[in-house]
C-alpha cells in the first residue's frame, strides 16, 4: 500500500478563548485558554489574528438568548490578521472580515488563529491598524445590509437613525452620507452627534421634542425616505409616524417584542418595514457586504470607529471585555491575541 500523499497545508497550535457551557448572566461566563490544533482545506484559509472584536451578539450567546448558539465553542465574529497559508497569492496579505455564524455556530475569532473560507475575506486598507479593521464588522455589515435591503438613499433622500450615536447608528450614518443623503439623528437625551460623517448631521434630542413633528419640519412635512430604526419598540411609533409617502423603516432590535401600529396608515402610506438579522449571513455573505464597503474606507469617506487602548484586553482577560460589552459600554471592545 501506498503511504498517503503529504500535505503541504500549514497546521498551528491556536490558542483560544473556550466558553463550556451557556451562562445564565454576564458576571457567569467563564472562559478557558485552551489550545487547538487548526489547518485549512483547499479554499480556505489560515489567518494570524491580530485583533477581534466583542460585539454585543458574543455576549447574548453567551448567556443563552441564542439557542441555536453550539457550545463547546470559541465565540468572535469580527477579525483582522495576516494570511499565514492559503491558496497561492494569498500568503502575507492584511485582511478582515465578519460573519453571522464564526462565534456562534463554529468556532470563532477569540483566538490567535482562524480558518475561514478564501471569499470570505476583505483587503485591509493600510490606513487602518489591526484594531480599527477589527472593529468594523458587525456595524458596518449591520448597517450596509438594512440600507442594501430597504434601497440606498440617494443625494436629496433623508434618513433618519434613530440611536444615532450607538455603533450601528454611526455606521448608517456614515454610509447614507457617503451616498450623498441627508441624516437626522435621533438621541435620547442631548448630545450632539459622535461619529464620522460626510456632511452635516441634524440630531433630535428625543426626551424634550416630539420626533415625528420635528422630522416633519425639518423636511417641509414630506417625512423621511428612510428610518434606520436601530433600537426597536421604544422608538417605532415615532419611526412609523416619521416615515414619507413609500418611507421605508429598517428593524435590527426590539425590547419588548410586540408593537402596535395603524394598519390604515401603512398601506396608505405605502410604507415597507425591513428586518435585518445579520446572524443569517454567512461568512462568504458577509464577506461580500464588506466588499460594497471597501471603496468607501480606501476613500476616507467611511471611518474605523476609535479604539481606546484601555478597550484593548488580552485573550487572557476575556471575561473582562465581555462583562465591558454587557455593561453597554460604548467604547468598541477589542480582544488583541498576542497582547
Amino acid at each position: 500500500m501506498k503511504p498517503a500523499p503529504k500535505s503541504d497545508k500549514q497546521s498551528v497550535q491556536a490558542r483560544c478563548v473556550r466558553l463550556p457551557a451557556k451562562a445564565v448572566d454576564a458576571a457567569s461566563i467563564s472562559p478557558v485558554i485552551e489550545t487547538h490544533a487548526l489547518s485549512r482545506r483547499e479554499n480556505d484559509l489560515l489567518i494570524e489574528l491580530k485583533a477581534a472584536a466583542v460585539n454585543p451578539s458574543d455576549v447574548k450567546a453567551a448567556t443563552g438568548l441564542m439557542p441555536y448558539a453550539v457550545f463547546p465553542r470559541t465565540p468572535g465574529r469580527d477579525y483582522a490578521g495576516a494570511v499565514i497559508d492559503g491558496p497561492q497569492g494569498w500568503i502575507g496579505r492584511e485582511v478582515f472580515g465578519s460573519s453571522g455564524d464564526l462565534g456562534i455556530r463554529r468556532d470563532g475569532t477569540h483566538a490567535t488563529h482562524l480558518v475561514v473560507e478564501a471569499d470570505a475575506v476583505v483587503e485591509k486598507p493600510g490606513s487602518i491598524s489591526w484594531e480599527e479593521a477589527a472593529g468594523i464588522g458587525v456595524p458596518f455589515v449591520t448597517a450596509m445590509e438594512g440600507l442594501r435591503r430597504a434601497g440606498i438613499p440617494k443625494g436629496g433622500e433623508t434618513v433618519l437613525v434613530m440611536g444615532v450615536n450607538g455603533k450601528v447608528g454611526q455606521a448608517a450614518t456614515q454610509i447614507a452620507t457617503w451616498y450623498g443623503a441627508r441624516v437626522i439623528g435621533v438621541v435620547r437625551k442631548s448630545e450632539p452627534y459622535e461619529g464620522h460623517s460626510n456632511s452635516q448631521v441634524e440630531v433630535i434630542d428625543a426626551s424634550a421634542t416630539d420626533v415625528a413633528a420635528r422630522v416633519r419640519e425639518l423636511t417641509g412635512g414630506k417625512g423621511a425616505d428612510i428610518v434606520f430604526n436601530t433600537v426597536g419598540d421604544p422608538y417605532f411609533q415615532a419611526a412609523h409616524q416619521s416615515l414619507a409617502l413609500r418611507g421605508r423603516q429598517i428593524l435590527i432590535a426590539a425590547v419588548d417584542r410586540i408593537v402596535q401600529f395603524n394598519i390604515l396608515e401603512f398601506y396608505r402610506g405605502q410604507h415597507t418595514y425591513v428586518g435585518i438579522d445579520t446572524l443569517g449571513l454567512s461568512s462568504v455573505a458577509t464577506g461580500a457586504v464588506l466588499r460594497e464597503l471597501g471603496p468607501g474606507f480606501a476613500g476616507g469617506h467611511l471611518k474605523p470607529f476609535p479604539i481606546k487602548p484601555n478597550a484593548i484586553y488580552p485573550l487572557e482577560q476575556a471575561k473582562a471585555a465581555f462583562i465591558a460589552v454587557a455593561g453597554s459600554s460604548r467604547d468598541r471592545v477589542i480582544l488583541r491575541p498576542w497582547a
